[in-house]
C-alpha cells in the first residue's frame, strides 16, 4: 500500500525495537500470531489493496497546506510549530470562505471533516468542510456487537506488535482494547479484514476505516 503516511517514522524504529526485545523474552512454549509466512504472499496484510470507494466518503482531520502543497492528516501530526505530517494529498481544496485556520510562515492549517472521493492515492474535495469543532458525526456502528474478545493480553501484545512493524505507517493506529487489536487505516472495503483474519484468527483484529461513505 502507497498511502497512510502519517506515523512518525520514529515510532517504526520503536516498534522494530519491541519487536526484537519480544523475541528474546519469550519463553520457548509461548505462543505466537501467525506471519507473513502463514499464508499465500499475495494474500499477506502488507499486500493487500482494497478497492476504493465508489461514492461519496467524508473524513476528519487536519489540513496542513505548506507552499500550495494541501495534505489531509488522518493519523498521528508530529509535535512541531507549524504541524507536520505526510498524510493524504487533498485536490481542490480552497481557503477561501473557510474559518478555524491558522498560519505559520509559508504553513497553514485547521481542523475540518472534508467531504470528497477517494481513489485509492488522492482524496478529491467535493463539498465545502466543515470547521471539525461543529460537525457532530452519526456514531460508526460496533462491528463486534458489543462481544468482547477472547485473546489474552500477551497474544494481543504480539499481534499489535507484528502488524505495527509490518504496516508501519500503513496503520493510522493499532491499539488493543476489549480482547481485541483495533487496526485504524484510511479504508477497507473488507479486503484488510479478510487478510488479518486469514493471518491471526477470526475475531481477533478489527480493522476500522478513517474514510465514512456517505451516500
Amino acid at each position: 500500500m502507497s498511502t497512510f503516511r502519517d506515523r512518525p517514522l520514529l515510532a517504526v524504529g520503536v516498534v522494530s525495537a519491541l519487536l526484537l526485545l519480544a523475541g528474546c523474552t519469550a519463553s520457548p512454549g509461548a505462543s505466537s500470531p501467525p506471519t507473513s509466512t502463514t499464508v499465500p504472499s499475495d494474500s499477506r496484510l502488507e499486500e493487500a489493496e482494497p478497492a476504493p470507494p465508489e461514492g461519496t466518503v467524508v473524513a476528519t482531520g487536519t489540513v496542513l497546506d505548506e507552499s500550495g502543497e494541501v495534505r489531509l492528516c488522518l493519523g498521528a501530526i508530529r509535535e512541531s510549530y507549524p504541524p507536520q505530517c505526510d498524510g493524504v494529498a487533498l485536490d481542490e481544496w480552497s481557503w477561501d470562505g473557510v474559518d478555524g485556520s491558522e498560519a505559520s510562515g509559508e504553513t497553514r492549517w485547521g481542523a475540518y471533516a472534508v467531504t470528497g472521493t477517494w481513489d485509492g492515492e488522492r482524496f478529491t474535495v467535493t463539498a465545502p468542510p466543515a470547521l471539525l469543532a461543529l460537525h457532530d458525526p452519526m456514531a460508526p456502528e460496533d462491528p463486534t456487537d458489543g462481544a468482547d474478545g477472547a485473546s489474552t493480553a500477551d497474544e494481543l501484545d504480539r499481534v499489535q506488535n507484528d502488524i505495527a512493524g509490518r504496516l508501519g505507517a500503513d496503520a493510522l493506529a493499532v491499539s488493543t482494547d476489549r480482547g481485541y487489536v483495533w487496526l485504524q487505516v484510511v479504508w477497507d472495503d473488507g479486503t484488510l479484514q479478510d487478510a488479518v483474519d486469514a493471518e491471526y484468527g477470526e475475531d481477533v483484529v478489527i480493522v476500522t476505516s478513517a474514510l465514512r461513505e456517505i451516500d
